[in-house]
């Protein structure tokens, strides 16, 4: 049976048109990348990919930053072609001169090319010297009237797999006096409901025993406020997931992480297993087993 081959992909294209956007969606898609590589490495890192286990896929970011080297980039390529153990494809990069000079003018940055002269006289040349890889690549995108979400999914749709996109939640447990999780896109405080830690024969267990979870989640005030809750929770989802968000960290916290959010947390991660894929996690736990 052959060996199957490893992949690469060539970033190249011109400053200004999302290469940068690109470098970030490839790494979410398990790709490794190396950003501004001048051509002359190109062999060297393939080499060095080839005889790693650790990476099935890499991208190299190659443009003008390098202006000295890029005219070697498409004798690199074609030698990289005729190996026997690499599929290699260039992605090239392209935006009008029109939407260049605007995306220039508002980060009051200049094109490599552009350091003396006119703006579009820079960008212009950039052009003329990227004009033969261009013509040797395998997939342009021009990028003009694309949003940055756009770009992204483009990249997914030709680049990613299944197990790239698929969209998870953590829902996770915490104490505020402890500290809010730095790394949570949802807060939720539930220090309002009715707390077991008042109650003599709760106090000593967790919201993972069935006693206490009984008792926060038979509580009007938990009823009410928990509906809402998973309601609005339900409604924010889609939109996450349509902006690209591949993960949803979701925190309850309540004073010590013991009672009301352990509890909350156990239900809302049964609640929207039924639809997504969910992890729970509860961090104070272990400061009350054992005890």
């Amino acid at each position: 049976m052959a060996e199957q081959k490893k992949q690469l992909l060539i970033v190249t294209g011109m400053s200004g048109a999302g290469k940068t956007v690109a470098i970030k969606a490839l790494e979410d898609m398990g790709y490794f990348v190396v950003d501004n590589l001048p051509p002359e490495l190109l062999g060297s890192f393939w080499e060095l990919i080839n005889n790693s286990s650790d990476f099935s896929k890499a991208a190299v970011v190659v443009d003008l930053r390098v202006k000295s080297f890029y005219k070697d980039l498409v004798d690199e390529i074609k030698s990289l072609e005729d190996s026997q153990n690499v599929q290699s494809t260039v992605l090239f990069l392209d935006a009008s001169d029109d939407v260049l000079v605007s995306r220039y003018k508002e980060t009051r940055r200049l094109p490599p090319l552009a350091h003396t002269g006119r703006l579009l006289d820079g960008i212009q040349e950039e052009r003329n010297i990227l004009s033969r890889t261009k013509n040797i690549s395998n997939i342009i995108i021009d990028t003009s009237h694309l949003s940055t979400k756009e770009l992204k999914a483009k990249l997914v749709d030709k680049f990613g797999d299944n197990r790239t996109r698929t969209f998870s939640i953590e829902v996770m447990s915490f104490g505020f006096k402890y500290g809010i999780p730095i790394d949570a896109d949802i807060v939720m405080d539930v220090r309002f409901l009715p707390n077991p830690f008042y109650i003599p024969q709760l106090k000593p267990f967790t919201g993972l025993d069935r006693r206490v979870f009984d008792y926060v989640m038979s509580k009007k005030e938990t009823k009410e406020f928990y509906a809402k809750f998973l309601d609005m929770l339900e409604t924010a989802i889609p939109g996450y997931i349509a902006e690209g968000k591949e993960k949803l960290t979701i925190a309850i916290g309540c004073t010590g992480g013991q009672h009301r959010s352990v509890s909350i947390a156990r239900q809302l991660a049964v609640d929207l297993a039924k639809k997504y894929p969910v992890d729970i996690s509860h961090r104070e736990i272990s400061r009350y087993i054992g005890q």
